[in-house]
């Protein structure tokens, strides 16, 4: 072949080396921007999808804390018994069973919320503890009554765990 020949075909296969680099290009971002784009719509139906379950659990969670709010658990556990000892289990197994039954919801909330619940149930268990061991609380029925003076004297730890939950459902929107 001789030098013309080859500029010849030089002149003729750049131009389409240039046109498939460039449709490669092309092809390929077109590619990347409709897999963002299919992302983006799946990541939006799932919220769709995933928020009222998350409210769900945050609504749970809220029943749970009234649930274990000092004052609402003495009125709905009655002593079966004047032993402080058996109330006392009786009021901490009632705890941990509605703990137990709220255990799946951890998936739906944040885990700085969850921690907060965690504690305001050990919180309220821990009260319920200290009330038993003093020297005054004899029967039932007087623990009962210590624990109730202590909830007026100041504010229930499922009240700020409420009030979390609420300040996270509210930042939700």
């Amino acid at each position: 072949m001789d030098g013309s020949k080859i500029l010849e075909l030089v002149l003729y296969t750049l131009p389409a080396i240039i046109t498939g680099l460039v449709a490669y290009y092309f092809f390929k971002e077109h590619t990347k921007n409709e897999d963002g784009r299919r992302r983006f719509l799946l990541h939006k139906d799932m919220q769709v999808t995933a928020m009222p379950l998350r409210l769900q659990a945050y609504e749970r969670m809220a029943l749970f804390l009234e649930r274990i709010t000092p004052s609402k658990l003495l009125i709905r556990v009655a002593p079966t018994s004047s032993s402080k000892e058996d109330y006392e289990a009786l009021l901490v197994a009632s705890i941990e069973q509605e703990f137990e039954h709220n255990l799946s919801q951890q998936i739906y909330i944040s885990d700085e919320c969850w921690n907060v619940i965690t504690a305001a149930k050990n919180a309220t268990i821990q009260l319920i503890r200290k009330a038993s061991l003093l020297e005054k609380t004899n029967t039932a029925n007087k623990l009962r009554e210590v624990v109730l003076t202590e909830m007026m004297e100041r504010q229930s730890p499922s009240s700020a765990a409420l009030s979390y939950i609420k300040k996270e459902v509210g930042e939700m929107w």
